[in-house]
């Protein structure tokens, strides 16, 4: 059995007008089968469907070379828009109404795809219970908790990309690199593997096998690579830049993660979202908090300066460290430690957090799709939610309000907030201001929030916490 084609070009061949593809990768450029890509945007089908994380970042050899093309009717995936990077041709055509868009969380996204290729055909979760996510979708109580029932997912065509694969078919994946390739390749009534190095039966040993040769039909020699010296990165303020609040500094984004990470517990798992929240990793050295990744780490260090290894990357697409501990797994594997209750917390960023704990974070009135990524699946999960954010928007409109007024991430999970200018705890249904910045006063904090919070009995400095 010899699953090995010539080419990129004749591994997407029969990939036809009205044909729908399950296409892997991460962030916004992270290891796509951008060869497999290249290929079928030569060939030119039409009218595709595309599920997938994300399409990846405009202008470079990612799925989103497809909606480039005009070649795509219907997209499935957890972004069509991400905070800072400019508008995307995906979204323009969203909004002339030329492109269907289907937002799915991703834990939700890598779920469905496994019950697709388990020969299921649905599941019921938690995620996306009161949020837009669960309009008109079947809801059903389980143990007197509120499940949400998600289809499962087929396609007819699967791309992926691995380190190494044989002529039987089997793939050897590195790093955080496995992500949505498993569950996805198993979903498809055709999986095709490019690969960096293509070997005999028997040179990938049985115990690194990620992915069986059953599941894949064709296996491709990869011819289009990514330098990853400039590959491009999510954007993001300087992390030593501080906002202005009545002519007088807040905290530095920075010290927003540094205290944040003094508030994590001991002994216990965590997952940083991206933005400040990644920042983080950089304040825990000695500290026993492991880290959680959405794309399959668990474990890791802080993030890697010029020597890094392109496949050991965390879930906002930062190259990261591998320490003594560190593991690898797919992204279903690490959806089952957000899902099940393992996390000890989970920090993330937000747009707005209400009163009462409900919290968005993925989309605002003016884009056409969103960027609901994992937050979801890691809200619903997590024993405890921190969001770290700064106080007030770009425009200055209070982050904090009495009720939020964009989609929903989660309602009522919120317990921590850390802001350039306050810590707040909610406690019996009450946020407590308990630390403002340091040259601040409470009632100042106060009047740049709409949320209902009263101050604790003796408010502390926040810059005292880190001996600043």
């Amino acid at each position: 059995m010899d699953k090995i084609v010539a080419s990129s070009a004749e591994a997407v061949a029969d990939v036809g007008d009205g044909a729908s593809i399950a296409i892997a990768g991460f962030g916004l450029s992270h290891r796509f089968p951008s060869s497999l890509i290249v290929a079928l945007a030569e060939r030119g089908s039409k009218q595709l469907t595309v599920y997938c994380n994300g399409l990846g970042q405009p202008g470079f050899p990612t799925a989103h070379l497809l909606a480039e093309n005009h070649q795509l009717s219907r997209l499935v995936a957890s972004f069509s828009a991400r905070p800072g990077v400019r508008e995307s041709e995906a979204e323009e055509q969203m909004k002339r109404g030329e492109l269907e868009f289907e937002i799915v969380p991703q834990g939700t996204l890598v779920e469905r795809m496994r019950a697709g290729g388990a020969g299921l055909a649905a599941v019921y979760t938690p995620v996306g219970y009161g949020t837009p996510i669960a309009n008109g979708k079947e809801i059903r109580e389980f143990d007197g908790k509120p499940y949400v029932l998600e289809k499962a997912i087929t396609a007819d065509f699967a791309f992926v990309r691995a380190y190494r694969g044989d002529r039987l078919g089997n793939l050897q994946m590195r790093g955080g690199s496995r992500n949505f390739n498993v569950s996805f390749a198993k979903a498809a009534k055709v999986a095709i593997a490019e690969v960096e190095e293509i070997v005999e039966p028997g040179e990938i040993a049985p115990d690194l096998i990620d992915l069986p040769g059953a599941f894949v039909h064709r296996v491709v020699k990869a011819t289009h690579t990514m330098d990853t010296k400039t590959l491009p990165k999510r954007p993001a303020r300087d992390a030593k830049s501080a906002r202005l609040y009545n002519d007088k500094e807040a905290l530095t984004r920075n010290e927003i993660a540094q205290r944040a990470a003094l508030l994590l517990e001991e002994h216990s798992y965590v997952n940083l979202g991206a933005g400040i929240p990644n920042l983080i990793a950089n304040y825990l050295e000695g500290r026993d908090v492991i880290l959680h990744a959405e794309n399959g780490v668990l474990d890791y260090g802080p993030y890697a300066e010029d020597d890094f290894d392109p496949d050991v990357h965390d879930a906002g697409g930062g190259f990261v460290t591998v320490k003594p501990g560190t593991s690898f797994f797919e992204s279903v594997t690490s959806f089952e430690i957000a899902r099940s209750g393992l996390l000890s917390a989970v920090v993330l960023g937000a747009y707005q957090v209400a009163s009462n704990g409900d919290f968005a974070n993925w989309a605002t009135p003016e884009m056409a799709g969103g960027g609901v990524g994992g937050a979801m699946d890691l809200a619903v999960g997590a024993r405890s939610v921190m969001i770290t954010m700064e106080h007030c928007d770009s425009k200055g409109r209070p982050k904090l309000v009495d009720t939020c007024s964009y989609p929903l991430t989660a309602p009522g999970v919120v317990d921590t907030v850390v802001t350039d200018l306050a810590v707040l705890k909610r406690d019996n249904g009450v946020f407590r201001i308990l630390e403002v910045a340091r040259g601040f006063s409470v009632e100042e904090v106060l009047a740049l929030m709409e949320m209902r919070a009263e101050p604790a009995p003796n408010v502390g400095v926040m810059q005292d916490a880190f001996g600043a």
